[in-house]
């Protein structure tokens, strides 16, 4: 697939990089109560968090001409119901990208790769 977007107008074309897509995506998805961070992956049973410099990672995007397809991979925050986080993850992706890009998304994937449990256990520590 190709790595840029391309629009055709009466001026000309503007092309948006599949990284753009992927940023925006990944700020979408940060600002969604409930999630702890993005995922990189899983190297070694552990699932690294990724901070905000980084927002484009733990993002899969697949733009076509006019449409995208969007893949998360999150860690979501103990004691967040992990269905509501993904549905506001969707909703907040799929207007964020379709706003700021033109584009039609298609499909926001979630993949919860973890939990983080830091502030739980600060909160356990802090009790004692």
């Amino acid at each position: 697939m190709d790595e840029e977007n391309s629009i055709l107008d009466d001026y000309g074309s503007v092309k948006i990089s599949e990284e753009v897509v992927a940023i925006i995506a990944g700020i979408a998805a940060t600002d969604v109560s409930g999630v702890a961070g993005m995922s990189g992956g899983i190297v070694g049973g552990i699932a690294e968090i990724l901070g905000r410099k980084n927002l484009s990672k733990g993002v899969k995007v697949e733009v076509g001409e006019k449409e995208a397809a969007i893949d998360l991979y999150i860690i979501v925050e103990f004691g967040a119901r992990i269905p509501e986080v993904a549905w506001n993850i969707q909703e907040k992706v799929k207007i964020a990208v379709q706003t700021m890009t033109g584009l039609n998304v298609i499909e926001v994937n979630i993949h919860v790769q973890g939990v983080n449990f830091d502030k739980e256990i600060k909160k356990e520590a802090e009790t004692k």
